[in-house]
């Protein structure tokens, strides 16, 4: 038996980042059943999407520490 993967949004962005790189590397060794692709390319979208939104929250906190450095 196989343990269901970490639900995404439990990820954190250095966990998704490695997972979404094997999900590409198996994505383009081909191979792979069409639902099994489709199953990859879904998780590597919801991944993405983490990634992305760990580096808007990492911009948001940079720019809310430089506008409060304005303010001194």
């Amino acid at each position: 038996m196989t343990d269901a993967p970490t639900p995404v949004e439990e990820l954190s962005y250095e966990d998704a980042r490695d997972e979404l790189s094997q999900v590409v590397a198996a994505l383009e060794h081909g191979g792979l059943g069409l639902d099994e692709s489709l199953a990859l390319w879904e998780r590597g979208e919801a991944l993405a999407t983490r990634c992305t939104a760990h580096l808007e929250g990492a911009r948001a906190r940079i720019e809310e520490a430089l506008n409060a450095g304005d303010d001194d």
